[in-house]
């Protein structure tokens, strides 16, 4: 095997890794957005402020740090990776919703989760936290969203130009005779 067959094999493989991260990450922030946070809405204060301060111990762990980390690192690994390719704008994109993303969490999520986690009096703590971590979140599902739109964007036309390359190569596509 050639290095560029496994320099295309491995380019393949990230940017996959890259959109199945994505995908974990979005899911995470769709599922808070859309049932997690108004579920806990029904809660009273005292319940509200312990899920949640619960909920922000328990997410902090290797698992969710791969898939966090790892999607921004991932997207960065294939947006070099990728670069001087036609669909390399899909990947950067990603890269750009995904780093927004990123910085949504650190600027503001995580120091409301500080916050709450700080606070003594359930009903102060949920007035500062809830609205504004709630609309940050929504943010954050919406970027990386985009993201993994645009990385599936990028996959599809990476896969064509794969397929498209190969049916020209000399080594078994269309010009050699090969099926």
């Amino acid at each position: 095997m050639t290095q560029k067959k496994q320099n295309t094999r491995s380019t393949g493989f990230v940017l996959g890794a890259a959109t199945v991260a994505m995908g974990l990450i979005a899911g995470v922030f769709y599922i808070f957005a859309c049932c997690v946070m108004p579920a806990l809405a029904r809660s009273d204060d005292r319940v509200y402020v312990e899920v949640m301060r619960n909920i922000n111990d328990v997410i902090q762990n290797p698992v969710f740090f791969l898939s966090f980390i790892g999607a921004l690192l991932l997207t960065g690994v294939s947006s070099w990776q990728l670069r001087g390719q036609p669909y390399r704008w899909w990947v950067w994109a990603a890269l750009a919703a995904y780093a927004l993303t990123f910085l949504t969490t650190v600027a503001f999520n995580i120091p409301l989760n500080n916050d709450l986690a700080n606070m003594t009096d359930p009903t102060a703590a949920r007035d500062h936290f809830e609205d504004k971590w709630v609309a940050w979140n929504v943010v954050r599902a919406v970027l990386s969203t985009v993201a993994l739109g645009c990385l599936g964007r990028a996959l599809v036309l990476y896969g064509a130009f794969q397929r498209r390359s190969a049916s020209f190569s000399p080594s078994g596509g269309a010009l050699s005779g090969g099926v």
